[in-house]
């Protein structure tokens, strides 16, 4: 008899250690400073139990490596670092038009237009020579908010 107590008691304790472990899990999501989360349901509004999708809102950094020609059509192998970062205000609509990995998706094709469309202004020799003409040349083009 008291084994059986003790198998019901061991299977309320389980029980009640899953259904802790649950809740748990579903109250502590933790966003630390620099992210921001988008809770995103279409169909049910907020839910009780979510899980938040987080991006960071940090700057970052990022290098895109691009071939192109330039005014004399010398081919030019020129690297671009970027900074960036989403606008918080604006992630809700990051999320559900391209999704978390908007970085990877839009900055190479964006960068590398805008890169190639600088390059062919100059020479491949003004390009060494003029380098700040250069830089400032992107930075009037830079990318769309």
């Amino acid at each position: 008899m008291a084994a059986k107590v003790f198998e019901s008691i061991g299977k309320f304790g389980l029980a009640l250690a899953v259904a802790g472990g649950v809740v748990n899990s579903a109250l502590n999501n933790r966003l630390d400073a620099g992210h921001r989360a988008v809770i995103f349901d279409r169909f049910r509004g907020v839910q009780d139990i979510v899980k938040p999708i987080i991006f960071d809102c940090r700057s970052r950094p990022r290098n895109v490596p691009v071939i192109t020609g330039s005014k004399d059509l010398q081919n030019v192998n020129i690297t671009l670092r970027i900074l960036f970062r989403p606008v918080a205000s604006q992630l809700p609509r990051i999320f559900t038009s391209i999704g978390e990995d908007y970085d990877e998706r839009v900055l190479p094709s964006i960068t590398t237009e805008i890169l190639k469309s600088v390059v062919a202004r100059f020479d491949a020799g003004e390009l060494i020579t003029q380098r700040e003409l250069v830089s400032r040349q992107s930075v009037l083009l830079q990318l769309p908010q």
